[in-house]
């Protein structure tokens, strides 16, 4: 008998986008569901895992979409940026305009499925937390797949944190990611325990793509309710594993031994289709003994509300009190 012959029927309904948000938000939420009351986003489907030339195709539009965000951003990122290679690595250095915590560095993984927003995408993010932090930010520019699969991100990942370790003591250094970023962040710190690489300050989770079985209670109730991502992202998974074990810790941290890890600061929402990654690995973290601090936002989706919501402004400002009181 298979999980889907038991549970609660659920008769169908429309659910409301609620008035305990702020109007920033809520208007958000409306622009991303058309008037049949489907998310735009559940009109899109990814190829199957071989199907590489349809991923190629795929990415080249999300690249489009991320160019378009970019360029909205122009004139409000005040970093500069340099691009470096170590060990077949890139990584975009971001210097904030003013420098409030020079000896200290964070290292950012983006977001994107494991499969998108590396390039434009990856150095705007790390402008971003530079002029967030002030603070040097090291973006990892992680190689993708379908030419790069596992464990060619990870790999990446570890060679930027012994680039950044080469050059900030880990107590000055925090790590972060966000979605899929989350995953690697959090696969790194297992790889670094394994080699023996002192552990970072501190560490950032949001909304982090950490169990890539997609075991989660979310993943079935958040299911079309987060507009902004709407279903599984198997396909994505299985692409990024290129054969190997979704549940392996490297690909699924979640499932790791995460003793020893650095305070944590984690966040969701309650729209969220990765919730539940965040509450169990909240709650794995605590297991563990490790300090860890657990952000839900009300009707938030997977991304939060873009920037422009008081609730975004709310998640900023916490995140900056935790990264700072990392560096004290």
């Amino acid at each position: 008998m298979t999980d889907q012959e038991h549970g609660v029927a659920v008769p169908a309904r429309r659910i409301p986008f609620p008035t305990s948000i702020s109007a920033e938000a809520r208007a958000r939420l409306e622009q991303l569901v058309g008037a049949d009351g489907v998310p735009l986003n559940a009109r899109y489907t990814m190829p199957l895992p071989e199907d590489h030339a349809g991923w190629m195709a795929v990415k080249a539009a999300a690249d489009g979409h991320y160019a378009a965000a970019v360029k909205g951003l122009a004139g409000t990122l005040r970093s500069q940026v340099e691009t470096v290679h170590t060990d077949g690595a890139t990584l975009h250095v971001a210097t904030p305009e003013t420098i409030s915590n020079p000896e200290c560095a964070y290292l950012d993984f983006h977001g994107g499925a494991l499969v998108f927003g590396g390039g434009d995408a990856c150095i705007a993010q790390a402008r971003m937390q530079a002029d967030q932090h002030g603070a040097l930010c090291y973006g990892v520019d992680y190689r993708m797949p379908p030419e790069h699969p596992y464990p060619a991100a990870l790999d990446d990942a570890m060679a930027a944190y012994r680039h950044v370790l080469a050059r900030h003591a880990p107590t000055r250094i925090v790590v972060g990611g966000r979605s899929a970023g989350g995953n690697l962040a959090a696969a790194m710190l297992l790889r670094a325990k394994d080699e023996a690489l002192p552990m970072p300050a501190g560490l950032v989770l949001l909304s982090p793509q950490v169990d890539l079985t997609e075991s989660g209670d979310s993943f079935q109730v958040n299911q079309i309710v987060d507009v902004v991502l709407p279903g599984s992202l198997m396909r994505n998974n299985e692409l990024y594993a290129g054969g190997a074990d979704l549940s392996h810790p490297h690909l699924s941290p979640l499932f790791g031994d995460l003793a020893g890890f650095p305070p944590s600061f984690l966040q969701s929402g309650t729209r969220d289709l990765f919730l539940s990654n965040t509450v169990r690995m909240h709650r794995a973290l605590r297991r563990a003994s490790v300090d860890a601090e657990l952000h839900i936002f009300e009707a938030m989706p997977h991304g939060g509300f873009q920037g422009n919501a008081p609730e975004d402004h709310d998640l900023a400002a916490e995140m900056s009190r935790f990264v700072k009181a990392r560096w004290r």
